[in-house]
């Protein structure tokens, strides 16, 4: 009997899920829905492929959507996070397993009851991070409790970055990803538990006084914790935890680069400015409230309390905010939307250049009155700008889930969950190793 699976979304993360449900459709009988509003984008992902059905909609159309919701055996949304609820509540009415990759928003979250009432799965935050980060660190957390050990310390950090042989801009750091997240990223301010109390760090101060950490394979790299770490500790069941924390990996010249930019108000998605006929230059002056007299970059120098020299204001002119080049004419565009043009050009990979995926978790627990670190590391670059480590870091899990559940392989958990039960860790984080997704351990 033939199984239908509906994909919402034909985006960069989306080349290895698409591959890895085409690869298997012929042995599992499978029809695989791709929808999108870009048509372009669904024929690059499927090329013709037998099993594969192009379905060109706004997914905010509702007869369209619903639709394919209707006949689908399982749906996957790798929408913008907020469409997923469109997705979700249609899965309900049709009563349809669902997997998104992104956090749970309160409105699914409000979902909970009436999914698991219905008896669905609704696994949310199945990707990287969130996503594969859940699996690992539940692996590593319930293989410590079994030993009757006490965990005091947790930290896991992950990032999307550029791989070494093609980091060569100041910033180092190019798109592998959805790019208006990262000009939004830590806007929600950050939560973590340090020594027993919880730290609330306001938007302007996630990016400042960033720590280091060293990844074997890898090197340093910088930190800043990711969105509410605090929730996050009842999921992972570690009460007793006295220090908890998410984060975000990058280089150590890009956060001290992106609190100027912050600094500059230059992420702000509120103001509006008419673009004809202005520069780059011209809308930096108008945000900063220059005054003749002094060069522009003096002027941003004093802004910032830095000197003129400074590399984080080589860094700013590097990116072009400077220069007097025409804005991208639209009718108004907010600072975000300005900024967002530029790092489109100027954090672009080419074809042929690669991206890196690096995740770490650090575990302190107590044994037998002797206190253990473990540290568990990943790396992995990416082929091409196609097929990037971020797309297959955040598409398989998801699409080997699928194929888990559609084979009867597991019996599928019931309710809005993220992939933190041993049911779907496990057969899922033993297949990623045959695609070079496998973490290293070390003990001190």
């Amino acid at each position: 009997m033939t199984k239908t699976i509906l994909v919402a979304g034909a985006g960069k993360s989306t080349i290895y899920l698409i591959d890895y449900l085409l690869s298997n459709a012929q042995r599992y009988k499978w029809k695989i829905i791709i929808a999108d509003g870009n048509a372009a984008a669904i024929s690059e992902k499927i090329m013709n492929n037998k099993h594969a059905e192009a379905a060109v909609i706004d997914i905010a159309n509702d007869i369209a959507r619903e639709q394919l919701v209707q006949r689908a055996d399982m749906v996957i949304s790798l929408m913008p996070a907020h469409l997923h609820i469109l997705l979700a509540k249609d899965c309900l009415k049709h009563k349809k397993n669902l997997i998104t990759s992104s956090y749970i928003s309160d409105e699914i979250k409000a979902m909970s009851a009436a999914v698991k009432d219905a008896g669905l799965m609704f696994m949310c935050e199945m990707g990287l991070d969130p996503g594969l980060d859940h699996m690992t660190a539940s692996q590593i957390i319930h293989s410590i409790q079994r030993v009757a050990a006490i965990i005091t310390s947790f930290k896991s950090y992950c990032g999307g970055l550029v791989a070494p042989e093609d980091d060569d801009n100041p910033w180092h750091y190019k798109f592998s990803w959805n790019p208006r997240n990262i000009v939004t990223a830590g806007k929600a301010g950050a939560s973590y538990l340090q020594n027993g109390k919880e730290v609330d760090i306001p938007y302007k101060e996630v990016f400042l006084n960033n720590k280091k950490i060293k990844v074997e394979g890898v090197g340093s790299l910088a930190y800043y914790p990711n969105r509410d770490s605090m929730h996050y500790i009842d999921s992972y069941g570690i009460p007793e935890v006295k220090n908890f924390m998410r984060a975000t990996l990058r280089h150590a010249t890009f956060c001290k680069g992106w609190q100027a930019v912050i600094d500059l108000d230059l992420t702000n998605e509120q103001d509006h400015f008419d673009t004809k006929g202005k520069t780059y230059a011209s809308w930096i002056k108008e945000k900063t409230g220059y005054k003749d007299g002094i060069t522009l970059s003096q002027h941003i120098a004093q802004k910032l309390n830095l000197h003129v020299d400074d590399k984080t204001i080589n860094m700013l002119r590097w990116l072009g905010v400077m220069e007097d080049k025409p804005l991208k004419e639209k009718k108004t565009a907010s600072s975000a939307d300005i900024l967002l043009d530029l790092l489109l050009e100027k954090w672009a990979m080419q074809p042929d250049e690669k991206d890196m995926v690096v995740m770490q978790h650090e575990v302190e627990y107590i044994h037998r009155d002797k206190k253990i670190t473990l540290t568990s590391s990943m790396s992995i670059n990416g082929e091409n700008r196609e097929h990037s480590a971020m797309a297959k870091t955040v598409g398989l899990p998801i699409a080997i889930l699928a194929k888990l559940v559609l084979t009867d392989k597991i019996n599928p958990p019931k309710g809005v969950l993220i992939p933190n039960m041993p049911s779907v860790y496990r057969p899922i984080l033993t297949e990623l190793k045959h695609y070079g997704i496998s973490f290293t351990e070390e003990i001190a």
